[in-house]
């Protein structure tokens, strides 16, 4: 049996760094490997709609060198790093073929990854954390100093790096589920996520965020070395222009003027424990337009990207009850003749229900059935984001991508 590198992933768009990733892994077990991959839907944790279709960004990252996509629901995709990684980790646990987590991190160390991990699940940091919240301080800073507290500065600083920090949520997921996946973490290399290009050099990988905004500007030719091969055609194809939220300006402007504060309660990571959905709701009915709600809305000590989470859960109509405790499904979006070996293996050996057609989500149990639905109803919302409208209902019509695999 060939090994099966696990990767929680956004692909938004696939590019360089994530190949650099693939082959780092491969090449750490020496022996033939198989990689899936779980990757965001058409939403992505900044609260925005994704550069392009999730099916598009599979096919990319088939091209990439990954053999087998599976999706991340938008409601733990769109979620802050701790409940992005539980959804995320937990598909790969439940796909039943995986045998190793490859992530990228800022440190490169998972030994130091998993000293944070550890003391991130004990009662003493829990207590630290609590009381650092009280007082105010915003999540990010106020889990560090409980971390602080318990750690020495140098493992406790890991945390300001959002890599290392999702790394570490992975570790704690791999560790509640008592799972027997093993993890590895590969450095990063390039540029630093979320940068932006200064001057004339060109590092050997860009971020990602450096990529979306060549595509906001129409720049291809500057994209397309970042590719896989073939990549800028599958790319065009795909291409609907750049997505973005406020092509629904209105729409959404005349859902935050109906929303009241008890709306507002029900989003997770709203701020009703502090008090904060009556300012939401005020900030929704007084603004008009997107930057200005932000403006109005947002605390000081939240990030950007909470806030738009919070107005993208509005826009989507979802609400904290529609995400399940578990993913009840795993959703295959795209796969090679490697990945299709996996499916036949996680046939047997997977502990959830596998959609390799939407049509088979219809013979759900009601939880799944119900979060296909919803799938949809994302699906349908971040069509209106693009340039062009697509028919509706493309999440019930559009099936897994094949890649050198005969069509069913």
């Amino acid at each position: 049996l060939m090994q099966v590198i696990g990767i929680v992933a956004e692909y938004n768009p696939f590019h360089s760094g994530h190949a650099y990733q693939i082959r780092a892994a491969r090449s750490a077990l020496e022996e033939e490997s198989a990689v899936a991959a779980v990757m965001s839907g058409n939403w992505v944790q900044g609260g925005r709609p994704a550069v392009l279709d999730k099916w598009t960004r599979a096919r990319l990252a088939l091209l990439g060198g990954v053999d087998l996509v599976l999706e991340l629901p938008t409601v733990w995709a769109m979620s802050s790093a701790e409940s992005f990684a539980r959804g995320a980790v937990t598909v790969l646990e439940k796909s039943g073929v995986v045998d190793i987590l490859s992530f990228g991190s800022e440190c490169g160390d998972v030994d130091k990854l998993q000293a944070v991990a550890d003391c991130l699940n004990t009662p003493e940091y829990e207590a630290g954390l609590r009381r650092f919240l009280d007082r105010g301080k915003p999540f990010a800073a106020a889990r560090q100093r409980a971390a602080w507290e318990i750690l020495d500065g140098e493992l406790a600083d890991l945390l300001s790096n959002p890599n290392n920090n999702l790394g570490v949520e992975y570790l704690r997921t791999l560790h509640s589920l008592k799972s027997g996946i093993r993890p590895m973490t590969v450095r990063r290399e390039g540029a630093a996520h979320d940068s932006l290009l200064t001057g004339t050099e060109r590092p050997r990988h860009l971020s990602a965020t450096q990529l979306r905004v060549f595509l906001e500007r129409g720049e291809w030719e500057e994209l397309s070395a970042y590719l896989p091969q073939g990549g800028q055609e599958v790319l065009k194809e795909g291409w609907n222009g750049f997505p973005s939220l406020q092509r629904m300006e209105r729409g959404i402007l005349a859902k935050l003027r109906t929303m009241t504060a008890e709306d507002w309660a029900k989003l997770p990571d709203s701020g009703a424990g502090e008090g904060l959905t009556p300012r939401l709701e005020r900030a929704g009915k007084q603004c008009r337009s997107l930057e200005e709600f932000f403006t109005l809305a947002k605390p000081k000590h939240w990030t950007q990207a909470r806030m738009r989470r919070l107005l993208a859960w509005a826009y989507l109509g979802l609400i904290q009850a529609d995400r399940p405790d578990s993913p009840p499904y795993l959703r295959v979006l795209g796969f090679n003749a490697k990945g299709q070996e996996l499916l036949r293996q996680m046939k047997e050996r997977a502990s959830l229900p596998m959609l390799t057609k939407p049509a088979h989500a219809r013979q759900l149990p009601l939880e799944g059935r119900q979060l296909f639905e919803l799938e949809a109803r994302c699906t349908d919302l971040y069509d209106l984001c693009g340039e062009r409208v697509p028919i509706p209902g493309r999440e019930w019509t559009t099936g897994p991508v094949r890649m050198g695999v005969e069509q069913p």
